[in-house]
């Protein structure tokens, strides 16, 4: 199986979305909780609401959301805990943050670089010799960062929901993701071609642990997470558990018959996913990342932090910099980012001078499929209108 997080089909469905009516969905047999009310005027707090009622539903469990910036706040939660009990879903509770890692890992990389640590003109073969073959022209990291390297996509456990169910207690290394990806060597010459894959932050969590002589997890909560004041994020490595409070997610699998089911998919080794995926967090915490980085607290502002702004100018088509990805709506550019993982869609989106952000979190039933979540692109709607 190719290993294309599809957080960029997601992220390309959300501005799509932008211009297009709401979704309805069936709703499940089961009464959702109130949502919370907001805490200040600014945001639709009545559109907010409406894009949240009604969960459970067919295509999501829960909705936690955060909404912020310097003309208001809003903040809610609707849906349940877990289906089996019908508890109302916790707005604080942990999930699995999915491809929002590449923005902690593009930090990371940036503050070593910022300490003269990395050189992002430099060839990664430099870094990691032996890594790659020589049939790998000179890999800048800029171009691992922004997604231009022409590495291919690497190889998982399988094709389908229930190939990958199997071995969710299996342990793929970042090595052998790595591995998989040379072998069959480059897809196109470095620099000429943008193409959004979790293999470019893969070999850069690769890169941060040889240059610092410490684990990946280690220098990214002491480079990132401490300093944004993310107390509840962490990496859980091999571990498939979600620590500490935490909603449950599910996968919507259709049977032979057409009837569907509900398979409980929260516990999951997310091993392979690394530098490019593997977070556990939350939305207060994704919203403390948000604002501390576009400030300038976590990459020292000028040439540093103006990478995570920065698209490729001479790529046609191309929206993505180092951890975001540009998109202009309604007269106003949002740098975003958006990751999923079985169970769970987030996002964290906002304007550069903060004016305004979104964080969310839905329990997406359909999390790796192709289209936008329906419950996520009310939500996007709702909070990205201006009045």
């Amino acid at each position: 199986m190719r290993v294309r997080n599809r957080s960029t089909v997601l992220a390309a469905s959300l501005v799509l979305a932008l211009t297009a009516g709401p979704l309805v969905a069936p709703a499940l047999a089961a009464a959702a909780p109130a949502v919370t009310a907001p805490t200040t005027a600014g945001p639709d707090g009545e559109a907010l609401r409406a894009a949240i009622a009604g969960l459970p539903d067919a295509d999501a469990t829960a909705a936690l959301v955060r909404v912020g910036g310097t003309d208001g706040a809003w903040r809610g939660s609707a849906g349940v805990h877990d289906l089996t009990s019908g508890g109302a879903a916790d707005p604080d509770g942990r999930f699995r943050a999915g491809s929002t890692t590449k923005v902690v890992t593009a930090a990371a990389v940036l503050k070593l670089a910022a300490q003269g640590r990395i050189d992002l003109d430099r060839p990664v073969q430099r870094y990691l010799p032996g890594l790659f073959t020589r049939a790998f022209r000179p890999i800048t990291v800029r171009q691992l960062l922004n997604h231009t390297s022409g590495i291919q996509a690497a190889d998982g456990w399988g094709d389908s929901f229930e190939a990958q169910y199997a071995h969710r207690f299996d342990t793929l290394t970042p090595e052998q993701v790595v591995r998989s990806a040379v072998a069959k060597g480059p897809e196109f010459r470095p620099g000429r071609k943008q193409d959004y894959l979790n293999i470019n932050y893969t070999v850069l969590g690769l890169l941060i642990e040889k240059v610092t002589g410490r684990s990946y997890a280690s220098v990214a909560t002491r480079l990132v997470l401490r300093p944004a004041g993310m107390r509840d994020t962490y990496f859980p490595g091999t571990d498939p558990r979600i620590l500490g409070p935490h909603n449950h997610g599910y996968q919507k699998v259709t049977r032979a018959d057409g009837t569907t089911s509900f398979v409980d998919v929260t516990d999951w080794n997310q091993a392979d996913r690394f530098a490019a995926g593997d977070m556990i967090s939350t939305t207060a915490d994704l919203e403390r990342l948000l604002t501390s980085l576009f400030r300038g607290r976590i990459v020292p502002p000028g040439p540093w932090l103006e990478e995570m702004f920065t698209v490729p100018a001479h790529i046609e088509g191309a929206t993505y910099s180092a951890g975001l990805q540009r998109f202009e709506y309604d007269g106003r550019v949002y740098w975003l980012k958006s990751g999923s993982r079985y169970g769970y869609s987030a996002v964290l989106a906002g304007t550069r001078d903060l004016s305004r952000t979104l964080v969310y979190s839905v329990g997406s039933t359909d999390a790796k499929g192709e289209e936008m979540n329906p419950v996520a692109q009310r939500i996007a709607l709702a909070a990205l209108k201006q009045g």
